[in-house]
């Protein structure tokens, strides 16, 4: 018996040590696993912040610093002539309300016309509905590519090539087929108990989708508004096509016109100042709508 004890007296100890190991093991790798998620998010941060890094330092260079055969990484005395020269620049502030008025046109109109399509496609009901529907997402599989000569010679027939018609007028019509499905899918989730309430108190269809849908709706419309916003505001192929006089340019165009292939020295500080000052808006909009944004997700995974 005593033995038996003297046994399990000394089994007892070492059974609580291994006992306790298991949680500090299971801490330890969630310290670690924790520890490798925050090194991956960091070095993506840091992969992503880089491109805005050097086109900052860049334009802050010398024209010998920034096309040296060594590469610097920081000015060791910051210039800040290019973006005086792009301030005082009246072909520049031209072509900054040119991209503004193309983008706010394009924004406004898309946005407008992708409602009322999204609220005729989910809150009212008339045949042939989910036909037009599907034909609708079914353009979503044409290359966009394949439509460019077609929509030149109806734009040339027009009289439309060297304004912004061809930019801003296609976003009054619904341009963009996956905007309108995801605002439709947004309005399909609300109660149709809304709709019967106000037609009860004499609302009309118009009625209803001003003063009780897009209210709703102002978390998707402005998700929608940003990637509007970016993808006009970035446009490049579209108005190098149909804008051909310099007057009309938008800033995209204004920045690839510096760059001079036949040149050997290139006038980077120039050039990456440019794109800092067009970059400006667009981190601005983002920090305006962001809280949209994220509402719109959480409602979205809500839903």
């Amino acid at each position: 018996m005593k033995a038996i004890n003297q046994v399990n007296t000394h089994e007892t100890p070492n059974r609580m040590m291994r006992g306790s190991d298991i949680p500090l093991r299971a801490r330890f790798r969630r310290i670690t696993r924790r520890v490798m998620l925050y090194l991956v998010v960091l070095s993506g941060s840091l992969l992503m912040i880089f491109p805005l890094f050097w086109m900052v330092s860049t334009s802050i260079k010398t024209v010998a610093e920034a096309n040296g055969p060594t590469i610097v990484w920081w000015p060791t005395q910051p210039q800040f002539e290019a973006y005086s020269q792009l301030i005082a620049d009246p072909q520049w502030r031209q072509y900054l309300l040119n991209s503004v008025f193309v983008t706010t046109l394009a924004v406004v109109g898309t946005l407008t016309s992708v409602a009322i399509v999204a609220y005729s496609l989910s809150r009212v009901e008339w045949p042939g509905r989910n036909i037009v529907f599907f034909l609708l997402l079914s353009t979503l599989m044409i290359p966009p590519q394949t439509t460019l000569v077609p929509q030149y010679v109806l734009f040339y027939n027009l009289g439309w090539i060297n304004t912004f018609n061809p930019i801003v007028i296609p976003g009054f019509f619904a341009g963009g087929a996956s905007f309108v499905f995801l605002l439709r899918q947004f309005m399909r989730s609300i109660p149709r108990d809304l709709d019967e309430a106000a037609m009860m108190d004499g609302a009309n269809h118009l009625t209803i989708w001003w003063r009780i849908i897009i209210p709703m709706c102002t978390p998707v419309l402005a998700t929608i508004a940003i990637f509007l916003f970016v993808a006009n505001w970035n446009a490049f192929q579209i108005p190098l096509i149909y804008l051909q006089r310099t007057s009309l340019y938008t800033l995209p165009i204004a920045i690839n016109n510096l760059y001079n292939p036949q040149q050997v020295s290139q006038p980077w500080p120039l050039i990456m100042a440019a794109s800092v000052l067009a970059t400006i808006p667009l981190m601005i909009g983002f920090v305006v709508a962001q809280r949209y944004v994220f509402s719109s997700i959480v409602q979205t995974g809500m839903r």
